[in-house]
């Protein structure tokens, strides 16, 4: 497989002749030898590329969830490093009145409320307003054909729920901004570089694509990202630990009171597609259990095209309250009901859980409420 910021090199960076260029990327947007995106532009195009910008996180990668960036100029090249998760959470005319093209080069999840889809919106908006184009090099995401979770409530509607898709979408960012300027209307030039020897059959990162580069501190590795919608919910959960400060962040379900063997055996837990949990160990790093040796679940995804991480999330959320206790759940210290509406876009994941509604109902609405949305997503997709 090629990712598109090498197709871009293959192609002699052509879309990009004469043009002053800024990147929107970050450290994780790797090239086959191991540079970043905005390396291989730097040796490229030399003092054409004129800026840089970077999403939460920051252009390295390396701020903690939600922790404000700031601008600041690149000690090498000195040229501005523009945060766009900082004051701004998009470009402002100020930061695109020198560039006449920008690049977007990121390594996205497919996930709503991993919030680089909400910095591709805010990118593209911007652009359109003041007449800079857009070239959008493309990368893989782990789940390409899960469409999964609640549409967001336009009451909710917020930079982790930036527009209105399910929380799983399974378009990679070449394709959500395809959608992006369709469904929003964008009067926006823009053009897409698709990867090359890449379908959406795919799902492991097999060694032999760019290596995989943690695109934020919690996603350290492609098995993280896979499982990230099924247990970012531990975000506004804090009585239930997942690994965070650990390299099985996102992987791992871990609490004092949770009987790991006991729970994998449950029939619902049995009866999940996809995936399959088993007992894990591990010292938590984080949060209320920090320092503290966690019996835990394990999560493996074995099969992809069957798992529905956000249909998953809702059955262990429901199987662990009724397990061990909904106040062990729902009532922990620190528990953020508001930002748990936030994360799943919407008030009817929580309460639906809570009033002890079937699951299946719940599943089955998310599906229909999700048809126009599967339909043009069909438009904007550019992989078999």
């Amino acid at each position: 497989m090629i990712t598109g910021i090498d197709i871009l090199r293959k192609q002699g960076f052509g879309l990009l002749r004469g043009k002053r260029v800024g990147l929107l990327s970050h450290q994780a947007a790797l090239t086959a030898d191991g540079s970043t995106s905005a390396q291989l532009l730097r040796r490229s195009l030399g003092q054409r590329l004129v800026a840089l910008y970077g999403p939460e996180h920051g252009f390295c990668g390396q701020v903690g969830a939600g922790g404000r960036v700031t601008t600041r100029r690149h000690p090498d090249w000195h040229i501005l490093v523009h945060s766009l998760y900082g004051r701004d959470r998009a470009p402002t005319p100020d930061m695109l009145k020198h560039i006449d093209v920008m690049v977007c080069d990121l390594q996205d999840l497919g996930v709503r409320c991993y919030t680089y889809l909400a910095t591709l919106r805010g990118t593209l908006t911007a652009c359109a307003a003041n007449n800079v184009e857009v070239v959008v090099t493309d990368r893989p995401i782990p789940l390409p054909q899960t469409v999964d979770g609640p549409l967001t409530d336009p009451a909710l509607s917020s930079f982790v729920a930036p527009c209105a898709l399910p929380l799983a979408y399974g378009m990679t960012p070449a394709e959500s901004a395809r959608w992006l300027r369709d469904t929003h209307g964008l009067n926006l030039t823009l053009t897409t570089v698709p990867m090359e020897g890449w379908r959406r059959a795919d799902s492991a990162w097999d060694g032999r694509r760019p290596a995989f580069m943690p695109p934020s501190p919690g996603i350290r590795t492609w098995e993280s990202a896979l499982c990230y919608a099924a247990t970012v919910f531990t975000e506004a959960l804090p009585g239930i630990d997942c690994g965070r400060g650990t390299n099985m962040a996102f992987r791992v379900l871990g609490a004092p009171w949770l009987r790991a063997e006991a729970f994998c055996a449950l029939p619902d837990i049995r009866r999940l597609k996809g995936v399959t949990l088993r007992p894990y160990s591990y010292v938590a790093a984080a949060g209320p259990h920090a320092g503290r040796e966690m019996e835990a679940v394990r999560l493996t995804v074995t099969d992809h095209t069957r798992f529905r991480p956000v249909e998953t999330s809702a059955v262990l959320l429901r199987t662990l309250a009724e397990t061990y206790g909904t106040t062990r759940v729902w009532r922990h210290k620190g528990v953020r009901p508001a930002w748990f509406d936030q994360l799943y876009g919407t008030e009817s994941v929580r309460r639906w859980l809570l009033d002890g509604k079937p699951l299946p109902l719940l599943f089955n609405a998310w599906r229909q409420a999700s048809r126009d949305f599967r339909n043009a997503r069909k438009s904007a997709l550019l992989y078999e």
